[in-house]
């Protein structure tokens, strides 16, 4: 797999986990860390940018054969912290810039539109700041079409944008293998399986993929 472009953005789950099952696959050879994270509606109360940011430090931490001493310092200067004070963003992007050029990086961050509008400004803006600096470090996100031009504010650089349209017959297939799979078969009629292949496939959304070189 060649990586020559600075991130690369996809609207689709599978899409991003083929990416990263790649990656992990070929990460010793490629002598890389990889740090993943997937934003989720239902949490977006608790997912802010200081706690992405900091699983994103936690992850790539852990690919390292010795904590970077930056880290270190940070994490025993938050314990003498007044009040038991987390670390700020500020610190957690400082952390990640020096941890990333320890190692060549890939960071694959999963449905980001399901971030909170303003933490999603937060995070870009975070994302900006490491790969202005670390330039062995590589970001692929997904991401609906409607945070498109948002993307390409905020992250600087060449921007390309490919569509992917998904095929009616891949989509039905899929979801008779995951019909299969049902452990309660007797839940579901004839009726009801019936609309679920006719329905789904239907509000099927356009997907792309954005390329920065």
């Amino acid at each position: 797999m060649e990586w020559k472009n600075k991130w690369q953005v996809l609207t689709s789950c599978d899409a991003s986990s083929l990416v990263i099952d790649s990656l992990c696959n070929q990460a010793e050879g490629l002598n890389a860390t990889i740090a993943c994270f997937s934003f989720d509606f239902a949490a977006q109360k608790e997912q802010s940018p200081t706690s992405m940011m900091g699983a994103l430090v936690k992850q790539l931490v852990w690919g390292l054969e010795e904590t970077p001493e930056e880290v270190s310092r940070a994490c025993k200067n938050q314990k003498n912290a007044i009040g038991g004070r987390g670390p700020q963003l500020s610190d957690i992007v400082e952390m990640l810039q020096s941890t990333s050029p320890k190692k060549r990086t890939f960071i694959c961050i999963d449905a980001l539109g399901e971030c909170v509008v303003e933490h999603r400004v937060k995070v870009l803006n975070s994302l900006n700041e490491i790969l202005q600096k670390c330039l062995g470090t590589r970001i692929f996100l997904t991401g609906r079409p409607h945070i498109r031009s948002e993307i390409g504010r905020r992250l600087t650089g060449r921007v390309t944008s490919i569509s992917i349209s998904p095929k009616r017959d891949d989509i039905i297939r899929y979801l008779r293998s995951r019909l299969d799979e049902d452990t309660i078969p007797d839940a579901m009629d004839s009726n009801l399986e019936a609309d679920i292949l006719k329905k789904i496939p239907e509000d099927i959304s356009e997907m792309y993929v954005k390329q920065q070189h």
